[in-house]
């Protein structure tokens, strides 16, 4: 499966084209007033001629406001429809016009309609990374899983600026492949896990590989048992559609730093023989979150032609439990040969990424990066927006937080305390696959570490919390999947390649 949904063609525009269904204009705090922001004169003396008043006094007493996160639909002659969004502070960032361009997005899309919109977004843009960000935040707000029927969505998305073409459309292109990846990201979470499983997801990223001149390689449970991947076949061993390790890569010439990703592909998560509550159980279709960002990640990447090499690696498995499932208190031979007493079934995910992590670090890359929907424990510290990073070393964490920061993402670094190996003490094994509950996003990164050599730089990225949004939508968050960690990826290649 590749995109479910089209994604809107975006270009760009120095001025509102007449053809434009829907203009988006924004409203911004300037000296503690709230001043429109992109409305074209013109436009401005229709409808103040239409309202018998100044657009901006219309818009406040419709309730429109700079705080971001608002968005307000203008009255609008001849059928053109104008939407005013909160833009924050005059002097905007990356991050606000993204928000306030989802925003809007998310709005036009569900206008009714037979024919998909053309949406003019005029914030008076200029630079390449708001440009960007204009650009990511209007994809990611048009997007929908499945689209109403009594609305057509957006089909042209136009960027107003003023900037040289030149300077702009290298950042709108940035934005766009950026974005695309994020749609596709979302659209594999949220495909249902009956005919989303290890062999079909397999399948999926092989043929998006090949759409994006990509070389991918697909293991399945024979190739896996002859290598010795012990976390794969324990963990898919219960159900009867067998596990898969892909690897996909990305090796452009005069590339000089290697960039590895291993992302958790568990395409539901039932807990195994330590099953999960129905409640806990509902969604765990997004366990498999991390996988597909790493793979949406490296096709943006070398879309834009980032010279860095990227080797992403899925752990794919589904965890459920049978007569053939494996048991808390197995001993079980990983691929780098440690041995893992394991502690419990619905701990899953750091097995089959601890193969990864074995298998990514052979060839020595110069960062490692890991991407997970590993642990309750992390959403219960930083709540659903926020996704925690644990790494061994300062720098590395620092790279990475300038990353999500580059990207509008929420990151925060979590430790990885120095007694935290103690409690996977094992009598039986190498070491145990989990302790106490008690600071478990910790102990959880404190095992993954053990499957990377101390002299490779590594972090481990926990997306529990943000991947999959379960509330209201909000600025270009849908409900459902939402593709976090991509841009971040993205933005970490690019500062590696320098």
């Amino acid at each position: 499966m590749v995109l479910v949904n089209k994604v809107p063609m975006v270009e760009l525009a120095s001025g509102i084209a007449k053809d434009a269904d829907v203009v988006v204009v924004g409203l911004a705090c300037a000296s503690g007033k709230d001043v429109l922001v992109g409305l074209p004169d013109d436009l401005g003396r229709t409808l103040g001629r239409t309202f018998g008043a100044d657009v901006a006094s219309v818009a406040a007493g419709l309730g429109a406001s700079s705080k971001p996160g608002t968005t307000v639909a203008l009255p609008a002659p001849g059928g053109r429809r104008v939407l005013v969004a909160g833009l924050g502070d005059i002097d905007v960032t990356a991050e606000q016009v993204r928000r306030a361009a989802g925003g809007a997005l998310r709005v036009a899309a569900a206008l009714p309609g037979t024919q998909p919109l053309t949406v003019a977004v005029s914030f008076d843009t200029v630079g390449p990374q708001v440009i960007q960000g204009v650009t990511e935040g209007a994809i990611l707000g048009a997007y929908t899983y499945r689209p109403n029927a009594a609305n057509a969505g957006v089909g042209v998305v136009q960027i107003v600026t003023s900037a040289r073409r030149t300077e702009a459309r290298p950042a709108m292109d940035a934005g766009v492949a950026t974005a695309t990846a994020v749609c596709q990201a979302r659209d594999w979470v949220n495909e249902a896990p009956n005919t989303l499983y290890p062999e079909s997801f397999a399948a999926a990223i092989k043929e998006y590989g090949r759409a994006h001149r990509l070389t991918v390689d697909i293991m399945d449970e024979k190739a896996l048992a002859a290598e010795g991947f012990g976390g794969l076949l324990a963990v898919g061993g219960g159900s009867v559609r067998g596990p898969r390790l892909v690897k996909v890569t990305y090796a452009p010439r005069g590339a000089t730093k290697h960039l590895a990703l291993v992302g958790k592909g568990i395409t539901f998560d039932s807990g195994g023989l330590d099953l999960k509550q129905r409640a806990g159980m509902y969604i765990m279709k997004f366990d498999m979150s991390g996988a597909a960002a790493v793979v949406a990640a490296i096709a943006a990447i070398a879309d834009l032609g980032i010279k860095v090499r990227v080797s992403a690696y899925g752990c794919l498995a589904e965890n459920l439990p049978s007569g053939t499932a494996y048991r808390p208190s197995d001993v079980l031979t990983m691929y780098n040969k440690l041995t893992v007493e394991n502690s419990n079934t619905d701990a899953e995910g750091r097995l089959v990424l601890a193969d990864g992590l074995a298998l990514a670090s052979e060839e020595k890359p110069d960062l490692i990066v890991d991407v997970a929907t590993l642990t309750s424990a992390c959403t219960i510290a930083l709540g659903e927006r926020v996704a925690g990073l644990m790494s061994r070393d300062d720098a590395t964490v620092d790279r990475i937080l300038d990353a999500a920061e580059t990207a509008g993402e929420l990151f925060w670094q979590l430790p990885i305390p120095e007694e935290t190996r103690a409690k996977l003490d094992s009598k039986v094994a190498d070491l145990k696959s989990s302790s106490n509950p008690e600071g478990g996003a910790l102990t959880a990164a404190g095992f993954l570490s053990e499957f990377v050599p101390r002299d490779l730089a590594w972090a481990h990225v926990d997306i529990a919390g943000p991947a999959f949004n379960e509330y209201e939508p909000y600025d270009y968050v849908p409900a459902g999947a939402t593709g976090v960690a991509v841009r971040t990826l993205v933005a970490l290649a690019r500062s590696l390649a320098g």
